[in-house]
Order: structure tokens, then sequence, then C-alpha cells
């Protein structure tokens, strides 16, 4: 959803060296292995593909391989074989975010604080939709980096906004073509369209699919009257992130949203209250439109990233600026950008209110019955964050979007496999992780509780539970987090987090305040 005034910054490209001193990624100090062999005893098992849990289970990994997942035995293990008790814990595939990125300069939100919090959470591979003030240079440096596990972070699938480091602005379709094979040959992944004119967008599309690239599109409202998202996947687009370009294919009576004659789309408490109008608008579920479109998508292939947490600061700003972990874990700067703006990107509360709001919540009942139903009717449905915007912070975001899929009406075993196995489908990587199963790399999380019971053990901050004792405790928080068969303190991680955090607030004498609070 970034476009804009971060935009702007994303054009302005650096040498691999300077990027890396504006966002250096320290070392790997965390974590222990790969090990010669490694065995999670008496675990329960929730593989990630749907199927209910099952144990107890020993799950037995060979350097960053899983080779075996047997039934709990009393054999005792050699000397030399790394054992993880998981006796009373679940273990799920290490989770996918599909709309993730590393920061950026305006909120000062550094590559280390980002990728600890991601796998504070149980993160093992991300899709960075948009490399912003670092560069496509800078995020496929990451990735090797991670892909060696040199430093702690997730696996990363690196894309470029469409045009990004252009010297000139692509207005030809032969532009397209040329931007997206230097793409290729840098290295890049995957291309993140906001829309274009037509004939570039079809000629970008072919190149990609022709190299067998990946690519997405936010259908920005500025572009979106040339290409909705059903215009643009019958061109090839693979995937789209939140649900720009969506009630645009379902309007029924008009080819346009109904923009207020003085509308103005760089006034953005303007932009997003219209946007909350917007699935009112639409063609109404199981319509003979509705049905036709999303038949459509399906046949096509097309993948949904809905995003559904970026946006709930919408339907209840206090709900999403209140959240617990703020204090703790949200660095000042990135506070501040959250704050009522005229120019930080996301911060559209310049007197956001009731009636926003109810729209709003209107807005997610249609758009959640949508995305429900195209699950149920076979189509792909994953789980992006798009945090560090809008009060979402990484890894909690990631959490928060469970949530909301599990309120859209996914099981929560439908929930786990949107995080995981139909993320890695998506990224083409499902031959490799997304679930627990032999031969795949061995990205496992650990945790204490049953997440398919309460989403919300998930979060780094816990559930809160009363005991049988009548005290009250927080349970649950993901424990270990195991990416290419080396074990992360998942809690240790978020510890290291708190450190940075509090070493900020100190330099600057910072108090966390709410909007309008005195100084």
């Amino acid at each position: 959803m970034k476009h804009i005034v971060l935009l702007i910054c994303s054009f302005c490209f650096f040498t691999i060296q300077a990027q890396e001193e504006l966002n250096p990624i320290p070392k790997r100090t965390d974590g222990k292995g790969p090990f010669k062999k490694m065995v999670i005893r008496k675990v329960m098992v929730i593989n990630g593909t749907g199927a209910p849990p099952i144990g107890k289970m020993d799950i037995i990994v060979e350097g960053n391989k899983i080779v075996n997942i047997v039934r709990a035995s009393k054999e005792d293990y050699s000397e030399d074989v790394e054992i993880v008790d998981g006796d009373g814990m679940y273990a799920l595939p290490g989770f996918v975010d599909t709309h993730a990125h590393i920061g950026g300069k305006s909120q000062k939100a550094m590559a280390d604080y980002v990728f600890k919090l991601w796998m504070a959470h149980g993160i093992t591979t991300i899709r960075e939709v948009g490399s912003f003030d670092w560069g496509i240079e800078w995020t496929l440096k990451a990735k090797e980096l991670s892909m060696k596990n040199k430093i702690t972070a997730p696996r990363i699938r690196g894309f470029a906004y469409f045009g990004q480091g252009s010297e000139d602005p692509i207005s030809t379709p032969e532009m397209a073509k040329k931007w997206v094979i230097d793409l290729h040959k840098k290295g890049g992944d995957g291309v993140k369209f906001l829309g274009a004119r037509p004939d570039i967008m079809k000629a970008a599309l072919e190149q990609i699919n022709a190299l067998g690239m990946l690519s997405t599109c936010h259908h920005a409202q500025m572009n979106v009257a040339w290409l909705n998202a059903l215009q643009s996947a019958r061109m090839g687009l693979q995937s789209m992130e939140h649900w720009y370009g969506l009630p645009e294919a379902l309007l029924a009576n008009t080819t346009v949203q109904n923009y207020p004659l003085n509308y103005n789309y760089n006034n953005e408490q303007n932009r997003f209250e219209e946007a909350g109008k917007l699935w009112q608008q639409a063609a109404p579920p199981y319509s003979e439109k509705w049905n036709a479109v999303m038949n459509e998508l399906l046949k096509i292939g097309f993948t949904i990233s809905p995003t559904f947490n970026i946006y709930e600061a919408s339907r209840d700003l206090m709900r999403a600026r209140r959240a617990e972990w703020h204090e703790t874990y949200t660095l000042p700067a990135l506070w501040r950008f959250y704050q009522p703006s005229h120019i930080s990107h996301g911060s559209y509360w310049h007197y956001w209110g009731t009636e926003q709001e109810t729209h709003w919540k209107k807005n997610y009942q249609l758009w959640m019955t949508f995305v429900n139903e195209y699950k149920n009717r076979g189509g792909r449905v994953v789980a992006g964050s798009d945090s560090g915007f809008i009060f979402q912070l990484y890894g909690f975001g990631y959490i928060r979007e469970l949530e909301l899929l599990r309120e859209a009406g996914f099981h929560p075993l439908e929930v786990i496999r949107a995080a995981t196995l139909k993320g890695a489908e998506l990224l083409r990587m499902d031959k490799e992780i997304g679930s627990l199963e032999v031969g795949k790399k061995a990205d496992i999380v650990l945790i204490e509780k049953n997440p398919l019971e309460n989403l919300k053990v998930l979060y780094g901050t816990g559930a809160i539970q009363l005991m049988p004792d009548n005290t009250v405790q927080r349970v649950g928080g993901v424990k270990y987090t195991i990416k290419d068969g080396i074990i992360y303190d998942a809690k240790e991680l978020l510890k290291q987090v708190k450190a940075i955090v509090d070493k900020a607030k100190k330099e600057e004498n910072f108090v966390l305040k709410q909007p309008g609070e005195p100084e």
C-alpha cells in the first residue's frame, strides 16, 4: 500500500556499500545449529496442509532437512543427537509473510530490528514487495546473507516496484520489457506494480512470465481506471495485494468509484475515507456479477493477499493505536511516523471519526465475504502483513492478520495453511517449505500452547489466562523459531528488540504518548 511520499525515495539508488552503511545488518550471533542430527521429541504436529494435529510425534532433522516424522517412542537417541523436548508443545511450519517491507528511513526501522521481530513470531520466509529506501540491490544482498544464514533473518524473495531505479519514466512497452530483463539479470525475484498503462503493463507481464519471475499488484486508484484486478489477471498478473482493484472489477452500474467531485488523492484522509465506501458500491455477494468475477479469477488461478490487518485502524483507530506491544517494542521514530500527519504515508488521522469507521466496518464485512468464499471455492488466499504503517508492528501485525483470516470465516487449520503452505505455493517454494513433511527444510515453529484454540498465543506478548489459583498469567509466545535447522530462542530475540527500543528511548528522552497529549 506504500506509494506517494515514500515511493519518491524508492527512486534514490545508492551503491550497495552506501546502502549497507545506511541499514547495516549485524552478523548472526543468535541460534544453535544446524546439527548433524536433531530430534524434536513428543511434540503435537500441525503440518500446515489442513490436516488436524497429530501426536505425540518425533520430528527428526538432519542438517537443514526433515528426514522423518514418527510416532514418539521410548527410544533413547545417541549422545551426539541434539534433543529438543517438545512434550506439551505444538510444532507448525515456519510462517510465510507474503507482504513484507524491511523498514524504511522515514520510520528509522532498521533491518536488525525488523528481522528479529519477524523471527520472534515464527516468520521464516518473507516476500519483500518493494525495497523502498534501500533499493533492490540491498534487498538481494540481504537475501544472499539470509540464504547462507550469516544473519538472523527470514529467507527473502526480493521484488522491485515496477520502474524502480529507471533513469526515465517507463513510457513504452519496449522500455517495460528492458526494465524487467535488467531486474532479472540483477537477481530480482519479482515485480510489484501499482498499475500502469495497459500496453505497458501487458508488455511487462509478458516478459515477467517468459522469464519465470513473480508478479503482484496494488491496483492504486490513480491507475485502476485503466486496469482492475480482473483485467490485469487476464494479462497474466499472478496475484494482488490488499483489495484495490477487486471491488472495481465488481462495479455493476458504473466503471469508476463514486468519487466526490472535490476529491484529492494526495489528501490521505480524503482518499482512505472514500476507499471505505467502495465495497458498498460493488455488486452484492453471490449476485451474477459477483460470481462471474470470482469464477474467472479462480479459473485463471489468481492469488489474493488481503492484508486485512494493515487497514484495521480504519475501522477501529483506538484499538490499533492502543495495542499493548507498542510501549515495549515500537521504536520512537516509528511511533512518531504513525501519528496524524499530512506527510507520513498512512497517517491519515486528520479528523477520523465514527462515520469513517462505520463505513470501514461494512467494507470489511463485504471484503471478508469475498475472500472467504474465494478460499471455499478453491482459490489461493495467503497471509501478508504490510507492517510498519498505520500502527501495525512487524511480527505482531502478521499474527493479527491470522486472527482476521479467522474472523473472515477461515477454520484455524485453514488460517495456518494460508500462513504456510499457500504462501509457499505463491512463492513457488512449496517443494522446499510450507509444510512439515519429509524432505522439506527444517523450518519449524514451536509453541507451548495450542494456537488452534487461541491464535493470540502466537503474539510475542502471548495471551492472558486466569489460572486455577485465581492468578493471571501471560501464556504462549513462540518459544523456538527453527529456520534451516537452526534453533532460535524467540523470546530472547524479543529481549534484543526491547533493548534496541530502550536504547532509542534513552537517547531521545522519549516517553510514548497518545496523539494530542501534552508534552
